[in-house]
């Protein structure tokens, strides 16, 4: 079942539905698959683009008109199964329709209305306004309304029908997509047994089912672990459960951010010193390494260290073995290792950054974090849980998202992953104040315009309609590539062309990836 208020927001229908507004005066409605209208509601005003539409929908028996004309116009797309059905709703005031397939199933039409077809006569005219006086409108705004509906030629018709048609398939696009995603989620429940938290780690997504599962495999393990993932995924959090999940969970917990000192800082840190070591070692330190004794080491950001850091640490990983600044003698430590790092470390081995020894012995077990654009599933369940958290710490009840709210949430691509919801959530719930309820308009700005800059922003509405075509069936492709990971078979299913065109669209308008990559702007 298609949810009609969701569509009428998505921002590729928005953009296409104000372009046939801009160009030709045309309003766009959607009925369902009994012909009832969609998302208009009688009574409710509404402002719109065609001056007829406006007056006729302002009345509630001109809402009962286009009703009545969406019911013919479903029962003919359904008897004849036309792609572009042209009928007139009033005299001469013609109205084009296009069926919404989804799975070879009719589930309703989209209906573009009203226009002149080409050749219009001063006569039609007056029957047009003649039809509309029986709904007792004022003379002179019917004539007003009548002289600005725009007469199309037969080239305008064939841009208009091309346009008009990509709300349908775009319709139908979506559709597919989120039930494709449902029917993957009900999977994930029944292969894996859905598992909403793992410690303090939240998310059901499958790559968090996977990385639940992982961190099951190795609990019992005494391995060395490195943790790679963007800033902000939680690579902490991952750290804590494999300890408090191990034989060691008695024991310490230790970390440290080798970014935070520079060398001669960071080896008094981790290893110690000795009294008189250097100025201002006033008594014997033990170092993190010492402290950690028994227990588990958290090595954040090891990518940041020096080569002659690495050296030091290869040295206590590999042997148990340290010696404190300004100490002779080694001492000896059990304990296990967990890196982090937000660096490619293997490109790092490559260019001569990073020992590869190291390497190696750091990434017995690896895990890496899944950004949080790539599990979006679990946006909902996180931003619950930081409201909950945040209303808990004020006292207040927690505030919840609206649908719109959420969408736009869900939409943007949270460079700063669950760091960056975290704290928005945060200072959601302070703007709220006594309102229960989180608006798009509480929102960031980054969060709120993502969807207006991503998407089709530059879609031209001024020019040649050739060109406005291409400029929006280029954004829909590279919007489709990025979201389908260039899956370009199932981006073609998607479009409704075949995978060779599809390849040639790429070809023609330069979205191969590799020419992408040079080009960050483009990448979005």
């Amino acid at each position: 079942m298609i949810n009609w208020d969701e569509f009428d927001h998505i921002h590729v229908i928005k953009k296409l539905k104000e372009i046939i507004a801009r160009w030709w005066n045309i309003d766009v409605y959607f009925a369902d698959d009994r012909g009832n209208l969609k998302i208009i509601e009688k009574g409710v005003k509404k402002d719109y683009s065609n001056f007829v539409c406006n007056l006729l929908l302002q009345r509630e028996d001109g809402y009962d008109s286009l009703g009545e004309f969406a019911k013919l116009v479903v029962t003919d797309l359904r008897k004849t199964q036309e792609k572009n059905l042209t009928k007139d709703w009033l005299p001469n005031f013609a109205a084009s329709s296009f069926p919404i397939i989804i799975d070879n199933d009719f589930m309703g039409a989209v209906i573009c209305a009203g226009y002149f077809r080409d050749g219009v006569t001063e006569g039609q005219k007056k029957e047009l306004s003649k039809a509309l006086a029986h709904f007792n409108l004022p003379h002179q705004e019917i004539d007003f309304a009548v002289n600005k509906v725009r007469s199309l030629t037969k080239d305008e018709l064939a841009y208009f029908a091309e346009l008009s048609d990509l709300v349908s398939q775009e319709i139908s696009t979506l559709h597919k997509e989120i039930g494709l995603r449902e029917e993957r989620i009900n999977e994930l429940n029944k292969e894996l047994g859905i598992r909403y938290k793992y410690d303090s780690m939240i998310g059901k997504s499958k790559p968090m089912q996977e990385l639940y599962a992982l961190l099951d495999k190795i609990k019992n393990s005494e391995s060395t672990c490195l943790i790679q993932g963007e800033n902000g995924t939680g690579k902490e959090l991952i750290a804590k459960a494999i300890h408090y999940n191990s034989p060691r969970n008695d024991k310490i917990f230790v970390t440290q951010n080798c970014s935070a000192f520079n060398d001669n800082l960071l080896d008094s840190e981790l290893f110690g010193h000795v009294k008189g070591s250097f100025t201002g070692a006033v008594k014997d330190k033990k170092g993190l390494f010492e402290v950690a004794d028994g227990g588990t080491f958290f090595l954040d950001e090891i990518g940041d260290t020096s080569p002659s850091m690495q050296v030091k640490l290869l040295r206590v990983i590999q042997e148990g073995t340290f010696i404190p600044v300004g100490a002779t003698e080694p001492r000896k430590v059990d304990v296990r290792i967990i890196a982090a790092t937000n660096k490619d470390l293997k490109d790092m081995v490559e260019k001569g950054t990073f020992r590869e020894d190291l390497y190696y012995r750091i990434n017995v077990i690896n895990i890496t974090v899944p950004p949080l654009r790539e599990r979006k599933e679990d946006i909902p369940l996180l931003c619950e849980h930081f409201l909950a958290r945040c209303a808990q710490e004020k006292n207040i009840k927690p505030r919840i998202l609206t649908k719109r709210a959420l969408e736009k949430i869900f939409d943007y691509p949270w460079p700063g992953n669950i760091r960056e919801l975290e704290n928005e959530m945060e200072r959601v719930t302070v703007l709220a104040g006594g309102e229960s309820k989180i608006t798009v308009d509480m929102l960031s700005a980054r969060i709120r315009e993502y969807g207006e800059r991503s998407k089709v922003q530059g879609v031209r509405i001024q020019g040649k309609l050739r060109d406005a075509l291409e400029e929006l069936e280029r954004e829909m492709i590279r919007e489709g590539l990025k979201r389908t990971g260039w899956n370009k078979s199932r981006l073609a299913k998607e479009l409704g062309i075949s995978r060779a065109g599809l390849i040639n669209k790429v070809e023609k308008y330069n979205l191969d990836k590799r020419k992408l990559a040079k080009k960050p702007n483009e990448l979005g």
